[in-house]
């Protein structure tokens, strides 16, 4: 079949969806509701159903009041048993797959249990929404007359039960319907290597001969894929290597401090950047028009809401409310019930709502990634915006970054400590230091009242990291590729001290 057929054929296959997305964006809480009540009946004979008696549940008040909210630590002897071949605890499909993620926070790895019906009705779901998305909005587009560029993780199985586990993105691969095997490239082989680093040059090898018309992937990672690319073919810009490139599709981080980077290498005018959010638990928001960087919350994913206010988060006040309760302009904790048998499971990110007709949200950070050492509150959206900033003002590029606290000792008073690796430095790094602190009062208030008169913190420290520091702290702990990321803020000094430490030895 000739490849402008195919694009054609899939054009209009993907746009029907745009009818049913209509649904839940004009009945949010009815669709909602009705998610609910569909995920308890279907658990009800499970171990879980049966303890919380989930046959009598009629309300989501009910629900509210029965079910506990969980953190990953006390649903793990839950999903160990199920990692071990017992089945019908938290959901009645067997699960087979579980999405291993080291987490930023701590060392030790996490395992989500990925369901058929997470994998077909919110994963692969989700990808053909972001298509259908994309090509409602650009009916121009040639996206299928090339192929879609992905970088993902590698896979491990754990071969002693008949589980799997492995970085989602190599369950998804392992799982890819025909069709976005047909449109993605490189290989399956090439996609799956586990050996990050020969990874790298084998997509770059095997992808610069294709017609690449897209791009997907996490910003920071394939960030370096692209350079390589540059590097490999000696080409000033991608759009060089692959002239009909049109867009990119990103996750994972936030695109903040690589965009100036991607607009370097891709000085094209009409390329399209495209923004999803999405983790091992599922897949959960998809930025539904051009150039804008809102995400339209996806409510009929198999995935319930739930938020907790963060001016509360951890405290005796804190309270769960439903999508029918949020407001505009807070910060949230995310809380989901999923098609995997996540049940009330806090996921650990922060989420702020823009619009509320339709719902839509941007993603602000992660609840234990802030600092809030002298009670500032300084969150990632804080930090990404006064980077993005201060570069412009200084003239500088930035790869990446990580903070924490400097902690009051007798009659010193405490302050925070940056690690910066740049691409292009400042001309003056006291004068960038400087005016990092004073746009971080500009857009944090409690910030602001802890710096004036240096009440209780003193001006931030900012050191510059050498080339590679990241990427070797990534390597270090065999971070590199696929979901991998960076801790940016922290209340401990862990990571400042070991990429300290790590700079000192660098070359």
């Amino acid at each position: 079949m000739p490849i402008p057929i195919v694009n054609s054929i899939a054009s209009w296959f993907l746009k029907k969806r745009i009818h049913q997305m209509e649904l839940f964006i004009k009945y949010p809480h009815e669709v909602q509701n009705e998610l609910l009540h569909h995920l308890i009946g279907k658990a009800k004979n499970t171990e879980i159903g049966k303890k919380y008696d989930f046959s009598s549940i009629k309300t989501y008040r009910d629900f509210a009041e029965r079910l506990p909210v969980q953190s990953y630590e006390e649903v793990e002897p839950l999903i160990e048993r199920a990692r071990l071949g017992e089945s019908n605890i938290f959901w009645p499909t067997p699960i087979k797959w579980f999405a291993k993620s080291s987490g930023t926070t701590n060392a030790k790895s996490k395992f989500i249990p990925v369901s058929p019906e997470s994998l077909e009705d919110c994963h692969y779901a989700a990808s053909k929404d972001l298509l259908c998305l994309y090509l409602n909005n650009n009916e121009e587009s040639q996206l299928f007359t090339g192929k879609s560029l992905r970088l993902g993780g590698s896979k491990e199985l754990y071969e002693e039960n008949g589980t799997a586990y492995g970085d989602l993105s190599a369950i998804l691969i392992d799982n890819m319907p025909f069709w976005a095997t047909y449109s993605s490239t490189p290989n399956n082989e090439i996609s799956l290597m586990s050996d990050f680093e020969k990874k790298m040059q084998a997509v770059v090898d095997f992808t610069i001969k294709e017609n690449v018309t897209s791009i997907a992937g996490v910003p920071s990672w394939m960030l370096v894929l692209l350079n390589n690319v540059m590097e490999t073919t000696q080409k000033r810009s991608l759009t060089e290597v692959w002239p009909d490139l049109e867009v990119y599709f990103h996750g994972g981080v936030s695109f903040e401090p690589y965009k100036e980077q991607y607009q370097k290498i891709i000085p094209c005018k009409n390329f399209k950047y495209y923004e999803i959010y999405n983790a091992s638990e599922g897949f959960f928001a998809v930025q539904d028009q051009n150039y804008s960087n809102e995400l339209l919350l996806m409510l009929d994913y198999g995935i319930f809401y739930e938020f907790i206010p963060m001016d509360a988060y951890g405290s005796h006040e804190e309270k769960i409310i439903p999508l029918s309760e949020v407001e505009l302009g807070k910060n949230y904790a995310v809380v989901i019930t999923t098609n995997a048998g996540l049940w009330r499971y806090k996921i650990g990110d922060t989420i702020r709502f823009t619009s509320l007709d339709p719902y839509r949200i941007k993603v602000t950070g992660r609840t234990k990634h802030h600092i809030n050492v002298f009670g500032e509150e300084l969150i990632i959206e804080n930090a990404e915006q006064a980077l993005k900033k201060v570069s412009k003002l200084t003239d500088c590029e930035i790869v990446d970054y990580t903070a924490g606290p400097i902690f009051m000792e007798g009659n010193q008073k405490g302050a925070h400590e940056w690690i910066i690796e740049f691409k292009t430095p400042p001309d003056n790094l006291a004068h960038f230091q400087k005016t990092l602190d004073q746009t971080l009062q500009t857009l944090n208030s409690d910030y602001e009242a802890k710096r004036k008169n240096n009440t209780t913190l003193n001006l931030l420290k900012v050191n510059q990291a050498k080339r590679g520091l990241f990427y070797q702290w990534s390597k270090n702990h065999g971070k590199l590729g696929g979901q991998h990321k960076i801790p940016r803020l922290s209340n401990k000094r862990d990571y400042i001290e070991e990429l300290l430490e790590i700079n000192k030895h660098l070359e």
